[in-house]
């Protein structure tokens, strides 16, 4: 096994012709696709599973079917449908009925829209807030000053709780919306039905952080400097 460490979004060839897109094609000193034979092999095993054989080819034609005129050819082709459309015709191929939506107590207002929308196409969409179980920051060794309002009582985000109501309600597909960096990676570790991401926080930029991406080079060019 290679002792050069995978770096593909560092990769300085066209996405056509790299290795990874054509066989054949190009491939700096840390491509994994030339170098990690064996792991591409396992992999291919690993979808063959049955928890997995049907959900990556669902996931696929989903892919495909989220793009227009694809007739025309890849460099023709054109976004088709939101992120939210998507997750509800993916349920449907995957026959998911139930639906959970862990979310965040900062967007309960989108929260309700997008239980509303997904209950009016007959799913059943059992949602829970960060919030519940009202336990108090300090239980999890928080001193005062370390809390939003310093000094007071105050509810600890509890993706872990999420994680548990929602394994209890027997979930098929779980939605996480705007859970705070940490907490969605907890909540993604503690739950047990298969989960997808609605959107993220970003409490700056409307809950857009590409924005910063796409602004690297002016607005936000302080980011790259250490």
């Amino acid at each position: 096994m290679t002792s050069t460490l995978s770096d593909c979004a560092r990769c300085p060839f066209a996405a056509s012709e790299r290795l990874c897109r054509t066989p054949g094609g190009k491939a700096p000193a840390f491509c994994p696709t030339r170098d990690l034979k064996q792991l591409t092999d396992t992999s291919l095993e690993i979808y063959k599973q049955d928890k997995y054989a049907e959900f990556a080819r669902q996931a696929s034609i989903q892919e495909a079917e989220a793009y227009a005129d694809r007739e025309l050819g890849y460099e023709r082709v054109r976004p088709a449908k939101t992120r939210i459309e998507e997750i509800a015709e993916f349920a449907r191929k995957m026959n998911f009925q139930r639906l959970g939506l862990a979310f965040c107590v900062g967007l309960r207002r989108e929260a309700k829209a997008v239980a509303e929308l997904y209950s009016n196409q007959n799913f059943e969409v059992v949602s829970v807030i960060c919030k519940a179980g009202c336990l108090d920051k300090n239980l999890i060794g928080l001193d005062d000053e370390q809390k939003i309002t310093p000094h007071q009582p105050e509810t600890m985000c509890n993706p872990v709780n999420q994680a548990l109501i929602l394994n209890h309600s027997n979930t098929d597909l779980n939605i996480l919306l705007g859970l705070c960096v940490g907490h969605d990676s907890i909540f993604l570790k503690e739950a047990q039905a298969p989960c997808t991401i609605l959107a993220v926080k970003d409490r700056v930029l409307g809950h857009n952080p590409l924005a910063a991406v796409y602004n690297i080079n002016s607005y936000y060019r302080s980011l790259k400097k250490n």
